[in-house]
């Protein structure tokens, strides 16, 4: 059975988080398990950046969505190694790298494909077997590392706090990898690193965006909050 795509609803959603959210915090729709029709409901309404988490998924949006050529798409879920290339081809934006592996290999085929997609290192600031991330000491030892990147733009970090976390403590881990994006700046900025720019924080999902941009989110990920339940 067809879900039926609240469009209006869709729109006054969007329009409220308009209003609501900073002009430094860019909103993006969490389009994953949700039809084509509804990102052209979002699109209709203004929004332009959309996540996905599944590349295989996107991939099939994105045929029936070649009329739309100013989307930007991020993948926002967690990639697996034998699915780099076709992320490469098919993103703009990975916020889920989480491992140096996998930054070595999609900057090899960036290369290779003459891509330069923009990335966000998944930081894991708490034990949580049911999430994956570089530990923050091990980011920072890899910034010499990470600097000879060259076919892929580092923007900042991603993380998730575990889904038992209260509001006190969920602030907190966005806090602390707002403040590891800083570390990371100025020793980037020692080294002469070129490549990471750390402007970028996606922080925040439906249940906790508030507090994410409390504590410096430039990238919200939200998707009941603009489609709605599901009926």
């Amino acid at each position: 059975m067809t879900e039926t795509v609240d469009a209006p609803g869709i729109a006054q959603r969007l329009a409220q988080l308009r209003q609501e959210l900073p002009p430094s915090v860019k909103l993006i729709a969490v389009s994953k398990t949700r039809s084509a029709e509804h990102v052209r409901a979002a699109y209709a309404a203004g929004q332009r950046d959309f996540g996905e988490n599944r590349v295989q998924e996107a991939m099939e949006k994105q045929a029936q969505l070649t009329d739309l050529t100013d989307i930007t798409w991020h993948l926002i879920g967690q990639l697996q190694s034998n699915k780099a290339r076709k992320a490469v081809e098919t993103f703009d934006w990975i916020h889920s790298v989480d491992s140096l592996k996998l930054a070595d290999r999609i900057n090899r085929i960036s290369k290779e494909c003459d891509r330069c997609p923009k990335i966000c290192f998944q930081v894991k600031h708490r034990s949580d077997p049911s999430k994956t991330g570089l530990e923050p000491q091990d980011l920072l030892t890899a910034i010499p590392r990470i600097c000879e990147y060259h076919h892929i733009q580092v923007e900042g970090l991603m993380t998730i706090p575990p889904l038992s976390s209260s509001d006190a403590n969920a602030l907190k881990i966005f806090q602390e990898n707002r403040e590891l994006a800083e570390l990371i700046t100025t020793e980037a900025k020692r080294l002469g690193c070129t490549n990471m720019a750390m402007k970028q924080l996606s922080m925040g999902m439906s249940g906790d965006y508030s507090l994410a941009v409390q504590a410096g989110s430039t990238l919200v990920r939200l998707g009941q909050t603009i489609f709605g339940a599901r009926g």
